[in-house]
């Protein structure tokens, strides 16, 4: 799973729907902090789908 920072917007809602994947950094953008916890969480699914610019993909 990965963000394009080409594409994100940082609009934050991926860090709203599972805190415990991404974060904001500190360039305003989102980052998959811990990607591993996504064979896990169903909540990367959504934060994917969620991403109004596409930014997240999961592989």
């Amino acid at each position: 799973m990965t963000v394009d920072g080409n594409l994100c917007i940082g609009c934050e809602l991926c860090s709203e729907i599972c805190p415990d994947v991404f974060e904001m950094g500190d360039d305003g953008q989102a980052h998959a902090v811990h990607p591993e916890k996504c064979d896990d969480l169903p909540c990367c699914n959504g934060a994917a789908e969620s991403c109004p610019v596409e930014a997240i993909k999961i592989e």
